[in-house]
């Protein structure tokens, strides 16, 4: 059975490229623009692994998967930003809320490199 990955992003150009990529790379893509969508779909279709943006319209990325880590603790969760973070900042604040921060303008192969190693694990 295919793995399933929730993409939250409010940028339509970021959840179909990456969707288009992450289902041709063999996964099953749930992708959506919202927080309360991503809450809800969640609920209903346990996502194995989540890629949420930082800064969602009308939410805050970090507080998404704050709430989708309580009900789902084990599910690694990938934060995808165009926000530039120093690893200090990195290490600090965002280690320990998300399994793996990545820039919006790394190369799609990287963005599936982590989906791959936090999906074998």
């Amino acid at each position: 059975m295919k793995k399933h990955i929730l993409i939250v992003d409010d940028e339509a150009s970021i959840l179909e490229l990456l969707g288009a990529y992450l289902t041709n790379a063999g996964y099953r893509v749930t992708a959506v623009s919202t927080a309360y969508k991503a809450e809800e779909v969640a609920a209903k279709d346990k996502p194995d692994l989540v890629i949420s943006d930082l800064q969602l319209e009308n939410s805050d990325g970090l507080e998404l998967i704050a709430r989708l880590k309580s009900g789902l603790p084990d599910t690694p969760m990938i934060l995808l930003t165009g926000v530039l973070f120093d690893a200090k900042f990195v290490h600090e604040n965002l280690a320990k809320k998300v399994s793996c921060y990545i820039e919006k303008t790394s190369p799609l192969s990287r963005i599936l490199g982590e989906v791959q190693r936090l999906l074998a694990s």
